[in-house]
């Protein structure tokens, strides 16, 4: 089993770019750093993961998430390696495929942060309060149907 689940901030504005298919698919590239649950004198306070989001989902994260703006994704760990043209030298990257997107922080949370879009707000959707915060956003909804 391959499932990754992290929740952060984005340590900069998503990168956009389409492929080149005869139907173009988005590829969507951010950054989050996760702060570490210990923390030790001397160590970093924060791990950074590389996330790539496709098509809607990938859309999705461009539209409305930007740096230090909260995030909570799932997906899969994925390894590649290329040769560099340049270099000949054999390279290496380990980046989250992202499956699902998530709010993480409420409407004045996010603008006390400041700068960019204004961050949707959400309400869990969920009995009894559990997880409140956090909203599963489907992959085909139209922007119409989303609850912001």
């Amino acid at each position: 089993m391959n499932k990754v689940m992290l929740m952060g901030r984005l340590t900069r504005d998503p990168e956009t770019r389409y492929s080149q298919a005869a139907e173009p698919v988005a590829v969507v590239r951010f950054s989050i750093a996760v702060n570490r649950r210990f923390k030790r004198e001397g160590q970093p306070d924060a791990d950074f993961f590389d996330c790539v989001a496709f098509g809607k989902s990938g859309e999705f994260v461009a539209k409305y998430f930007s740096k230090g703006r909260m995030i909570a994704v799932s997906g899969a760990l994925r390894n590649d390696s290329w040769e560099d043209q340049q270099t000949g030298q054999k390279r290496y990257r380990t980046e989250i495929v992202v499956d699902e997107t998530y709010f993480t922080e409420s409407k004045a949370a996010a603008d006390a942060i400041g700068g960019g879009q204004p961050a949707p707000q959400v309400s869990d959707g969920q009995a009894g309060g559990q997880n409140p915060g956090f909203f599963s956003v489907e992959q085909n909804i139209d922007d119409e149907d989303l609850p912001f």
